[in-house]
């Protein structure tokens, strides 16, 4: 049901690097960290949770079942719906060379073809409650919209707590600035050491949206407060188009925001004046957790969408120079001027 300034699913283009970043806060480098007590450490949940709901574009009851897993798992999609076994059929990573699809939501599959869509909302959460490494079972072809927030797999995640793994974490760390354009879209990912920032603008032609603009280094507080709660949106003059796309036949005033014109249909209105931006920053969280770690830069960007995002993610890896990974002894936290001591994982 999203609008995202028609963005569609492409390769990357136009990338390229900047100036190498001063390595600033590195107190040492090992080419074989430890996982001593000093070293953060991956993390899965404590216990298996299940959650039931519809798909926003399929519009069919899914199941969804949140599974611990093994430290170096990562995130890993399951469609229990299939007639098999195997896994290599199964079983979908997490990642940003899984992408398939990114119109109107991400969508990751696997060299059988199998796919699981609209992945964002719980990703994000995933991502932003640092959790490291998990089993995503889910009954069909899409991961329940719930309310259109991420909210509901925050809570889902509570409930099922954390588990420290005796593995260390580790980070990617943005080493130089990589841009990226696409017509009217840009954005950049900078070095920075404290975390996850992402600075985002949205421009809508429309006066409820308009302009808005978001900056936000993302911590479990802060997206708990901040974004969790914003609601995916579109505009009710696209539902026919959309449906005879076979998307948002799931949607519905209680899992989107949807607006006729310059009026919100929704009875409760807003959940903030900027939901939109802070939901396209939602959105952000959870396609650059496709990186396959925590990500230590600034994802600056403009008029971004799922389908740019994931081109960003590729023109990082697409040039060695320009990332590592380090491991942190520190929470990576909004923590202002504090120095963290990190390590090359490589």
């Amino acid at each position: 049901m999203r609008n995202t300034d028609h963005d569609t699913f492409a390769e990357p283009v136009n990338t390229g690097g900047g100036s190498t970043f001063n390595k600033l806060r590195f107190a040492h480098t090992s080419d074989s960290p430890s996982a001593d007590a000093d070293v953060l450490s991956q993390t899965t949940i404590a216990k298996s949770i299940t959650l039931d709901g519809i798909g926003l574009h399929k519009g069919t009851l899914v199941r969804l079942v949140l599974t611990p897993a093994a430290a170096d798992t990562g995130i890993v999609f399951r469609r229990t719906d299939l007639d098999t076994t195997d896994r290599t059929i199964t079983d979908i990573p997490a990642r940003y060379d899984a992408v398939t699809d990114a119109t109107m939501c991400t969508t990751i599959g696997n060299a059988a073809g199998t796919k699981v869509a609209t992945i964002e909302h719980l990703m994000a959460a995933i991502s932003a409650l640092q959790i490291d490494n998990l089993l995503i079972e889910v009954s069909a072809e899409e991961v329940p919209v719930m309310d259109g927030s991420s909210d509901a797999f925050i809570a889902l995640l509570d409930q099922a707590g954390q588990k420290t793994l005796a593995s260390p974490r580790r980070f990617i760390r943005v080493l130089e600035p990589i841009s990226v354009e696409d017509g009217l879209r840009q954005g950049t990912l900078h070095p920075c050491d404290e975390g996850l920032r992402i600075e985002l603008s949205i421009d809508f032609d429309n006066q409820v949206i308009g302009k808005q603009d978001l900056a936000l280094t993302i911590s479990p507080e802060n997206f708990r407060r901040e974004l969790s709660r914003s609601r995916t949106f579109g505009f009710l003059k696209d539902v026919e188009m959309l449906r005879s796309l076979g998307l948002a036949k799931g949607a519905t005033l209680e899992n989107a925001v949807v607006l006729d014109g310059e009026e919100v249909l929704n009875a409760g209105g807003l959940r903030s004046p900027d939901e939109f931006v802070r939901h396209k920053t939602l959105d952000a969280v959870g396609d650059l957790a496709l990186a396959g770690a925590p990500i230590l830069g600034c994802y600056e960007a403009s008029r971004a969408g799922h389908a740019f995002n994931n081109q960003v993610l590729h023109a990082l890896f697409a040039n060695p120079d320009s990332w590592e990974y380090v491991t942190c002894d520190e929470p990576v936290d909004v923590m202002d001027d504090v120095p963290r001591m990190m390590v090359s994982a490589d």
